[in-house]
């Protein structure tokens, strides 16, 4: 597997991740039993999910910056 379908497949897995904790802290926020820990759990998806994102975000252009090196253009 290549860096750039681990990446995608990394960034799949968490947003799953983030979005059961944003559910997480919604059942937490309707019983009226919200603790910071709950709602701090979606931060750590979020983080990762930020950098995952920007990670797949610059593949493209990486790849055509060294295919542009390589040709020698």
């Amino acid at each position: 597997m290549n860096w750039n379908n681990w990446f995608r497949q990394i960034h799949r897995w968490l947003s799953i991740a983030f979005t059961l904790a944003v559910i997480a802290n919604i059942i937490a926020m309707v019983q009226g039993r919200s603790a910071v820990w709950v709602g701090l759990l979606a931060l750590l998806p979020l983080c990762l999910l930020l950098a995952t994102g920007l990670t797949l975000f610059v593949l493209p252009y990486a790849a055509k910056r060294r295919d542009m090196g390589s040709t020698g253009e």
